[in-house]
């Protein structure tokens, strides 16, 4: 018999193990683009309708901006619906999931004083992931999913 659970589950508890049942779902296409200006690095992500998105574990605190569409995000006051154009802010420790109930445009922006461009670098400045665990990358969960059942990458319905 489970012993119950002392310590109330954490949201990034909650989101990892969303994530673990959604991992057996069809993969989808969410394409990532890479952004620089001078001391600012952006990463936008498009999902399309109908996709759940699990981002990787957040570092540092960053500005997010949802420029198009509609998400329903997983927040620790549970499921809050937002619309473009909305800006919030990611604490360190966050990890962020969402389902997209139209195809929405999410970028998060990181300060980048060095100006580096190494996204490798940039993955393991801003998040506990590598570039490679990240969406798009080569060691992606998804991505290595997707290939053994030829799809493609984030969580489709």
């Amino acid at each position: 018999m489970d012993s119950p659970r002392l310590i109330p589950e954490t949201l990034r508890d909650r989101v990892e193990n969303l994530q673990e049942a959604y991992s057996k779902r069809p993969q989808v296409d969410c394409p990532v683009r890479h952004y620089f200006a001078p001391g600012v690095f952006a990463r936008e992500i498009t999902i399309p309708k109908g996709t759940a998105l699990f981002g990787a574990v957040h570092t540092t605190e960053n500005l997010a901006v949802l420029s198009a569409g509609r998400l329903l995000l997983v927040t620790d006051s549970g499921l809050v619906e937002v619309s473009a154009p909305h800006i919030l802010t990611v604490k360190p420790g966050t990890k962020n999931a969402a389902e997209a109930l139209e195809t929405s445009v999410w970028t998060n922006f990181y300060p980048n004083p060095e100006n580096e461009t190494n996204l490798e670098k940039l993955a393991e400045r801003f998040t506990e992931s590598t570039a490679s665990d990240l969406l798009g990358g080569s060691t992606n969960k998804q991505l290595l999913q997707a290939q053994e059942r030829k799809d493609s990458l984030c969580h489709g319905e």
